[in-house]
């Protein structure tokens, strides 16, 4: 599919699974009140706990309250000891081990947890809930550090030794296999996960969609997202995963119909609304025989949304403005927009298309000042700026300028054969 120069496709409806905080601390069974066994049907053998001693028992305790309590100088303090040898039992040092990985992880250091996790659940003292918690836990961090096959394998032997199914473990198992692009596995997997509960996260929605796509199973991504926004027809994320579904099913005039119809009911609620829908139109104008009409529209939509202050005044909205402007043949319109861009843009972009645009309308000094500030800025293609800045010095007649630029247009690999075909004409070469 054609694209208009520069505009970027819609993202995918792939809005992935992340781990919103940490999972809950395991405690050992003499430091909760009874409860039902979680592992009834477990493989594994549980060990004979070897925690005795009251000072550890205390200390245990403590250290895991703090840790709870995000007070991390403290959880070390009391924790750090249990695990260098200061307790004789494992049980304990399992514990503190388990515990320092939480804190680990909630300051960020995921890398860290999961070795802890894996010295904790090496020592195979725990008792099965809290062993197979534990390995429930790592295979969360795994993904959150994006060990995506370890994650899997995980997940794979708790349910195994542990003899469980959860609606979570198998949302976690086809986030996992999305991540590695086995699609097939990540639709059995989600559909499995939803088969589980009456209340399905949203993001498992998102993976399903985002694996029918990848998998050319286009019109049940379609399905499912027209489905979610059906449910929630307010909400502008189902919205947006909606229209992305359909285009990248190719359905685009059914794509703009669905979020016309949300932005006229009200539904369009965030910027991303407002440039999906610019977008669209400029995408599908741009393959079209007569772009105006669109690239008119999608000017439009991005006024209206500006107007309502959703739409930030951003370089990335002053760029399709001007790309609006530029494919329905109103240059003064695009250059305008285009210069609104300039200082709020992070690189020459902006600067070097106004500049391109002035060029062709022989304005070649206001031209030559835009490239060179782009050029000074930072742009993508330095050597078609380069091309561009020649271009405009030979308007002004001055043939030394034009070769200079000429010349480091012809140290750039897109632009060199035709720079150096330029100056041998020109005679420098």
């Amino acid at each position: 599919m054609k694209h208009a120069q520069g505009l970027t496709m819609l993202a995918s409806a792939a809005l992935l699974l992340s781990l919103a905080s940490s999972p809950a601390l395991a405690r050992g069974a003499d430091t909760k009140p009874k409860q039902e066994v979680q592992y009834p049907n477990a493989t594994r053998v549980a060990p004979k706990l070897d925690l005795t001693s009251a000072k550890d028992q205390k200390d245990l305790n403590e250290g895991l309250d703090a840790v709870s309590a995000g007070d991390q100088a403290k959880a070390e303090q009391l924790l750090q000891p249990i695990i260098d040898g200061g307790s004789k039992s494992k049980y304990a040092q399992a514990l503190a081990l388990q515990g320092l990985a939480s804190i680990k992880y909630n300051a960020g250091d995921t890398k860290g947890a999961i070795g802890l996790l894996q010295r904790s659940l090496a020592l195979g003292v725990m008792p099965n809930d809290t062993y197979f918690q534990l390995q429930y836990m790592l295979a969360q961090f795994q993904m959150a550090d994006e060990q995506y096959q370890a994650a899997l394998d995980t997940v794979t032997k708790w349910r195994a030794e542990g003899k469980k199914e959860t609606a979570n473990s198998y949302a976690l198992e086809g986030n996992a296999d999305y991540r590695l692009g086995k699609y097939p596995e990540a639709i059995a997997a989600i559909n499995k996960a939803k088969s589980l509960t009456d209340k399905p996260e949203a993001s498992w929605n998102q993976i399903l969609m985002a694996s029918y796509s990848e998998s050319g199973q286009d019109e049940k991504a379609a399905a499912l997202a027209q489905q979610q926004l059906n449910s929630s027809p307010d909400d502008p994320n189902a919205l947006n995963n909606a229209a992305a579904v359909l285009m990248q099913a190719h359905k685009y005039p059914e794509a703009i119909q669905l979020l016309e119809k949300g932005r006229a009911s009200g539904a369009f609620k965030s910027e991303a609304n407002y440039v999906s829908l610019a977008k669209l139109y400029l995408i599908t104008g741009q393959d079209s025989s007569d772009p105006a009409p669109n690239a008119i529209k999608a000017g439009q939509v991005l006024q209206d949304g500006m107007s309502k202050g959703v739409v930030k005044p951003s370089a990335d909205t002053y760029v399709l403005i001007g790309q609006s402007a530029e494919l329905s043949n109103n240059t003064g319109a695009a250059v305008d927009a285009y210069n609104k861009a300039v200082p709020l843009a992070k690189d020459g972009e902006a600067a070097l298309r106004a500049g391109r645009l002035l060029l062709s309308e022989n304005k070649y000094s206001q031209a030559k000042g835009l490239i060179q500030q782009g050029i000074d800025k930072g742009v993508k293609q330095k050597g078609v700026a380069y091309m561009l800045l020649a271009e405009t010095e030979r308007g002004l007649k001055n043939k030394p300028a034009a070769i200079t630029a000429m010349k480091q247009a012809a140290q750039q690999p897109e632009t060199a054969e035709k720079a150096r075909a330029w100056l041998k004409k020109a005679g420098a070469g």
